[in-house]
C-alpha cells in the first residue's frame, strides 16, 4: 500500500493487536491504543488523495479491512468510521472543513465518526433539519454513534423538509450553544459484541449546524441508492471475520490431532476462497439482486465458520472471552450492519433455503 506495505501492517496486527484480541473487544484503553498504532503506521485515511495527506488507494483498502477485521472486530469496526468520515470529506466541496480535518486524520491526529444511519429508517425522521438563516437547526435522536471517548467529532446526518438530508460536522462531546442549542450523548450501550467501541445515542435539541459546518446535502432517496451501489461494499470485514473462525480451526486441526476437523478446515478454506472470487468479480453494474445474495453468502458463511470454531473449542468455548466466542459475536454484528429491508429478505432466503441433505423426518 504505496508507503506502508502490507507486510508492515500484517506485522503490526499480528504481534501487537491478535495477542489483545479479547481485550481490545471489551477494554477502550486497550482499543485506543490498537488505532493509535494504525494511526502511527500513517493507514487511517487511507482513501484520501495525497495532497490531503492520505495514502489515495483504491482497491487494496478492501483488503486492509478484510486484514484488520481478521485480527479484531472491535478495532476494524472503529476505524471504518472514521475511514467513511474521511471518504465524506473527500467528496466535500467545503474547503475549509477539508483543510481542517484531512491532513490530520492518516495519522489519527483527528479523529472523526459517523452518525448518518438513522436517516435509512422508514417512517418519522428520528433526526431533522430545519433551514435557518445561517445554516440549518437539528433536532432528534442520532440512535447510533460509534466512538464516544474516541473521537473528536462526527458527521451527523438530519432529513430536511424536503425528504433530503443535510450532513454536517458536531463535536462528539456534550456541547451547549449560546443560541440554546445542545447535543447530549447517552451512556454506551452494552452491545453483544465490540463494546469497548462505545457506541452511544446522540441528542441534539435546537442545535445549530452553521453553513460552514456542512459537508454536503443529499438529495431525496440518496441513502437507498447508495445502500444498493455498496451492497458489497462491507464485505471484506465480513470475510475477515470468517478467516478469524478459520484461524481457530486450524489452531485446533493441528493441537488436537483429528483428521475431522483438518477436512472441515479445508473445507470451508475453499468455500471463503469461492465466496471471496465470487465478491470480487461481481461489477457494480450487475443486478443488485445477484451482490444481495453474495452478501448474504457472505454473513451466512462467516457466522457458521465462527460455529465451526465454536464447535472444534468444545467446552472452553462456552468462556465469555474465548476467542470462539468473540468471533461468534462478531459475526453476529456483521450480519446486521448497514441492514436494509432487502438484505434482510436476502439473508433469510439464505438461511431459510433448503437442503436435499436433510433427509431426516418424523415417522
Amino acid at each position: 500500500m504505496h508507503t506502508v506495505g502490507k507486510s508492515s501492517i500484517s506485522a503490526y496486527l499480528l504481534d501487537k493487536v491478535a495477542p489483545l484480541a479479547n481485550e481490545i473487544d471489551s477494554n477502550p484503553e486497550a482499543l485506543l491504543h490498537a488505532l493509535k498504532g494504525l494511526g502511527e503506521l500513517g493507514v487511517l485515511a487511507l482513501r484520501v488523495p495525497h495532497h490531503w495527506g492520505g495514502k489515495e488507494v483504491t482497491e487494496p483498502f478492501s483488503s486492509f479491512q478484510e486484514l484488520v477485521a481478521r485480527y479484531s472486530g472491535a478495532l476494524a469496526f472503529l476505524q471504518i468510521q472514521h475511514q467513511g468520515a474521511a471518504a465524506m470529506l473527500v467528496a466535500s466541496t467545503n474547503s475549509s472543513l477539508q483543510q481542517e480535518y484531512l491532513p490530520h486524520m492518516s495519522y489519527g491526529k483527528v479523529l472523526v465518526g459517523l452518525g448518518f444511519s438513522q436517516i435509512r429508517r422508514p417512517g418519522k425522521p428520528p433526526t431533522v433539519a430545519v433551514p435557518v438563516s445561517s445554516g440549518y437547526q437539528l433536532d432528534g435522536e442520532v440512535p447510533w454513534v460509534t466512538g464516544w471517548g474516541f473521537f473528536n467529532d462526527f458527521i451527523v446526518a438530519a432529513t430536511l423538509p424536503d425528504g433530503g438530508a443535510v450532513f454536517g460536522m458536531v463535536p462528539f462531546q456534550e456541547t451547549h450553544q449560546d443560541s440554546g442549542g445542545s447535543i447530549t450523548f447517552s451512556s454506551p450501550a452494552q452491545l453483544a459484541a465490540i463494546t469497548s467501541t462505545n457506541t452511544v445515542t446522540a441528542s441534539l435539541t435546537q442545535w445549530l449546524l452553521p453553513n460552514e459546518r456542512v459537508v454536503y446535502i443529499k438529495p431525496a432517496g440518496w441513502i437507498h441508492e447508495n445502500d444498493q451501489k455498496n451492497v458489497l461494499h462491507a464485505t471484506p470485514l465480513i470475510t475477515g471475520c470468517a478467516f478469524a473462525g478459520l484461524d481457530i480451526i486450524e489452531s485446533a486441526a493441528h493441537t488436537k490431532s483429528l483428521p475431522l476437523i483438518a477436512t472441515a478446515f479445508e473445507s470451508l478454506l475453499q468455500e471463503l476462497n469461492d465466496c471471496r472470487s465470487a465478491i470480487a468479480l461481481a461489477q457494480q453494474d450487475e443486478p443488485i439482486a445477484e451482490r444481495l445474495q453474495l452478501r448474504a453468502w457472505a454473513i451466512e458463511l462467516a457466522t457458521r465458520i465462527a460455529h465451526a470454531a465454536i464447535t472444534v473449542s468444545s467446552g472452553a468455548a462456552n468462556f465469555r472471552h474465548h476467542a470462539a466466542q468473540r468471533v461468534y459475536r462478531e459475526a453476529i454484528v456483521y450480519t446486521v450492519s448497514g441492514q436494509t429491508r432487502d438484505l434482510m429478505a436476502a439473508t433469510l432466503e439464505r438461511l431459510t433455503r433448503p437442503s436435499s441433505e436433510n433427509k431426516f423426518r418424523l415417522q
